[in-house]
């Protein structure tokens, strides 16, 4: 059984169809790139399984418990909401760190604040610490956003993700707010979590890292999957033509 299941997902935005049939299923342990220009939904797609948005239909599971069913469509407390999103993990376009926090309580904020017994806040702190110097970032733990650069924020904010141990982690398009210089640095971290086997949903626009990286791509177009499979196929040699189209923009990257 896949870890992930997605059938027929579909959202619309009055009259706008945003996504249509969007299905397809995720392995545990594997990385999925999501490739397509701006507009294509992807992100409308991430924001979905992270219960950001509401599907108008379709359905989402993990491990086989089904977590959105748009023909059962039941009242969702927002306690039912927020533990549903625990088994995802999202790391947006521009870091979305709280400015008030340093890195460290970036990252155990969320931790501190689901458990309520202050005795063991220590452990989560000691938890934060191990994962800002995953990041490469122990000398950074009291600094502040705006004392870190982009990637630095960036590398925070995958931790954060990455602490309250969801199923699966998404990014939006990691690098996209970042200079050239502060790509690599982001990239070599992501590139380190598929060699642990952790379960990733990557929007990217880095081709060449969705082919060396991801295990499978799915590119989008207008709302809906054109093509997708195994990541090195399907970008050295797509089957249809909108997708030869999209990715001759990247030629000889």
């Amino acid at each position: 059984m896949a870890l992930l299941e997605v059938h027929s997902i579909e959202k619309h935005f009055g009259s706008t169809k945003v996504l249509e049939d969007i299905s397809f299923s995720l392995e545990e342990g594997k990385a999925l790139a999501i490739i397509g220009s701006s507009g294509s939904g992807k992100t409308t797609l991430l924001r979905c399984l992270n219960f950001l948005e509401t599907p108008d239909g379709g359905a989402i599971a993990v491990r086989g418990e089904t977590l959105f069913d748009a023909e059962n469509r039941a009242y969702f407390s927002e306690e039912a909401i927020r533990q549903k999103r625990l088994h995802f993990g999202l790391v947006f376009q521009s870091f979305n760190l709280f400015p008030q926090y340093t890195a460290l309580e970036n990252v155990t904020l969320a931790g501190k604040l689901r458990e309520k017994d202050k005795g063991k806040w220590p452990g989560i702190e000691q938890q934060g610490m191990e994962l800002l110097a995953r990041m490469g970032l122990s000398d950074r733990a009291a600094h502040y956003p705006h004392q870190l650069s982009g990637g630095q924020q960036q590398r925070v904010a995958i931790a954060r993700a990455l602490a309250l141990h969801p199923d699966i982690l998404c990014f939006d398009e990691p690098t996209s707010a970042l200079d050239p210089e502060l790509t690599g640095e982001v990239l070599k971290v992501i590139r380190s979590l598929a060699e642990q086997d952790t379960t990733m949903i990557i929007v990217t626009h880095e081709m060449a890292f969705a082919r060396d990286v991801a295990d499978e791509v799915i590119f989008m177009d207008g709302g809906v999957i054109v093509e997708q499979g195994p990541a090195k196929e399907v970008i050295e040699h797509p089957r249809e033509e909108r997708t030869r189209q999209f990715l001759s923009r990247y030629a000889g990257n």
